[in-house]
């Protein structure tokens, strides 16, 4: 998988990288198991400071989406877990959305199809040739 950093974007490097590694894992461009880049050479790869990466990194573990091993160093998780905590943050972040989306006038049917499209595209893939 590759990652990309956009230093014109408003969003921080490390929420880039934590994007574009929930995306990779969602589209199975990432399998369980799969050893991640170390901190120093993504971080060296992409031209950024390693602490930016470490950031990236231990949200994604906080998260579960990656486990660190002494060995093998960040992987991707067997399996995230769906809990209350996230459901309810899901629904948060997904009502401020439809908010915004009554407030550009889409209506509740285009708003729904928007939403399984972007389903359909985050199991596919297709995120602009792999990044958010």
């Amino acid at each position: 998988m590759i990652l990309a950093v956009d230093t014109l974007s408003p969003s921080p490097i490390y929420e880039q990288l934590r994007d574009q590694i929930v995306a990779g894992i969602a589209s199975g461009r990432l399998a369980p198991g799969e050893a991640l880049p170390s901190v120093r050479g993504l971080a060296a790869d992409l031209g950024v400071n390693f602490h930016t990466v470490n950031k990236a990194y231990a949200i994604l573990c906080d998260e579960g989406y990656i486990a660190m091993d002494r060995r093998k160093g960040a992987v991707v998780a067997r399996k995230t877990e769906r809990d209350a905590a996230f459901s309810a943050s899901l629904s948060r972040r997904l009502l401020l959305t439809a908010a915004e989306a009554i407030c550009r006038e889409i209506g509740e049917g285009e708003f729904i199809t928007l939403c399984a499209d972007c389903y359909r595209d985050a199991k596919g893939a297709s995120m602009n040739g792999g990044t958010l």
